[in-house]
């Protein structure tokens, strides 16, 4: 039998379910393909509407349901339980500031130590990324250092 030459046709016996369907990109082809994609947006934003809608209900229920009855006691106000004495300015120390900084620095910390860890995992990246972990934590223990060295970690 001779050799089958590139401009040959070969037949095969192929089951039509071993086919592959395959989108071919013609003139009208490509519309539909755009429906499809701002159709996914449709069903987005027709849940940001109805998300709305149901805010938009829920408040104006309670609006009309509930009771209007304001009374000189209800229109103070009111901080934890105390009635308020004095002035509405009070001075607070800069240190519990101070507090709440360091608090958000080990906080940022923590979140980049949890994506840090998968990548390390990850073969290939293990040198790279262990150095540019002690290089942010270098610098977050200076950071510690300084808030040490100026006695802000100590409780008085």
């Amino acid at each position: 039998m001779p050799e089958p030459t590139v401009g040959d046709v070969i037949a095969v016996d192929v089951p039509v379910s071993d086919v592959p369907v395959v989108d071919v990109p013609v003139s009208g082809a490509t519309v539909g393909l755009a429906a499809d994609h701002f159709q996914s947006y449709s069903v987005v934003g027709l849940l940001a509407v109805v998300g709305v809608l149901f805010v938009a209900v829920a408040f104006g229920a309670g609006r009309l349901l509930r009771p209007v009855v304001p009374t000189p006691e209800k229109l103070l106000t009111y901080e934890c339980g105390v009635d308020p004495v004095g002035d509405g300015w009070a001075h607070t120390q800069v240190r519990y500031y101070v507090y709440a900084f360091l608090y958000v620095i080990f906080a940022v910390d923590s979140i980049f130590l949890f994506p840090w860890a998968t990548v390390f995992a990850d073969p290939g990246y293990g040198a790279t990324t262990l150095v540019e972990m002690f290089i942010f934590l270098g610098f977050l223990a200076v950071g510690l250092l300084y808030a040490y060295k100026k006695g802000v970690l100590s409780w008085t």
